[in-house]
């Protein structure tokens, strides 16, 4: 159990050093590890890369398959110490048994949603490769973005994959994410971002058409929370393929592009699908849910609206101000589901010993 969970405090570091790092990029005067800096790396590959190797590989009953996400835990350290040559090579290790997780799984099942989590996988590796060998971290974004958005795209497939969703709707999804990924290889400042733009804003719009969020946002309780998490999550996307397309001539557009989708997209999946999968991960009855919870949910998201509505503005100020509130807001949100797991297991021991 210990070597299954020794992840999780390293994703939490990356998580605090990711956002701290993040915080020094607006231009605020933080004395902490210089090599915070590596922002984009740590919040990709450190906290969402090894969090998405942890939760496929606990899975696998072999126990060899934990070193994989225990690979991506000693990028984030090697690159916090200032070892950026070695720990690339650590994650892009971890990336590779994810890979290798995928093809394994692809020979027991046909469906077709792990076709998508293999290309996500598979760009993950090609970003990560790309920095690698010397490219900006900007070369490397949307290949990082391709590696979420087919993550979760697949998960939600995968998770739905009994719902009466009209075969034409799921000829039109695998067109829009063919398109995509043409985009992907075309240059970026051209046909690349329109193919990108229209395609993305095109999935965002399938997803919240197509989804289950649609039926469980109209269930009490937990239902309701991953539901409505979901379809904020969805609108994100929309925003985001709409930044991708339209504001091209904005003075911020690669904030907007690139945090409307990480921010906004991917941490309300995150924040959405926590219930469902953060019990499995720790192989616990309990889930991370309280009524409460959409309390620091909010101030999430209106801190996050704050920020997009600044940068848009050119407003560098409150930029800032909103993206220190936002980071304060993401912690504030991992501390509130970790601390509602503690106290239901607490309680549950308490409540059986005799």
């Amino acid at each position: 159990m210990l070597l299954r969970l020794l992840p999780l405090p390293f994703i939490a570091l990356a998580l605090l050093a990711g956002i701290t790092g993040g915080w020094i990029r607006m231009g605020w005067d933080l004395t902490l590890l210089s090599a915070a800096a590596n922002h984009g790396i740590l919040m990709t590959c450190g906290m969402l890369g090894t969090l998405i190797v942890l939760e496929r590989t606990v899975t696998m009953p072999a126990p060899w398959w934990r070193a994989f996400p225990l690979l991506c835990a000693a990028g984030t350290v090697l690159l916090l110490t200032g070892f950026t040559n070695a720990g690339l090579p650590a994650m892009l290790f971890g990336n590779a048994g994810l890979v290798a997780l995928y093809l394994v799984q692809m020979r027991d099942h046909r469906e077709a949603y792990w076709h998508i989590l293999l290309a996500g996988a598979l760009s993950w590796g090609i970003g990560t490769a790309l920095v690698w060998q010397g490219a900006p971290v900007l070369a490397a974004a949307p290949w990082w973005i391709t590696f979420l958005l087919f993550t979760i795209v697949g998960e939600r497939l995968e998770l739905t994959r009994y719902l009466p969703v009209p075969r034409i709707a799921k000829v039109l999804l695998w067109v829009l994410l063919a398109l995509y990924f043409a985009g992907l290889l075309l240059p970026f400042h051209g046909t690349g971002r329109l193919l990108l733009g229209v395609s993305t804003t095109a999935i965002a719009l399938w997803l919240l058409r197509y989804d289950m969020a649609r039926k469980g946002v109209r269930k009490p309780g937990m239902h309701r929370y991953v539901g409505g998490g979901l379809l904020v999550g969805h609108t994100w996307l929309l925003v985001h393929g709409l930044i991708t397309l339209l504001a091209g001539a904005q003075p911020f557009y690669y904030d907007l592009y690139l945090h409307t989708f990480f921010l906004g997209f991917t941490f309300s999946m995150v924040w959405a699908h926590a219930p469902i999968i953060l019990p499995g991960v720790l192989r616990s009855p309990h889930n991370p849910f309280r009524t409460w919870l959409w309390i620091p949910w909010a101030l999430f998201q209106l801190t996050l609206l704050g920020r997009i509505v600044a940068t848009l503005a050119v407003a560098v100020e409150a930029r800032r101000f909103f993206g220190l509130l936002n980071g304060i807001a993401m912690l504030g949100m991992f501390a509130c589901m970790a601390g509602i797991m503690v106290w239901k297991t607490r309680s549950t021991r308490r409540f059986a010993a005799p």
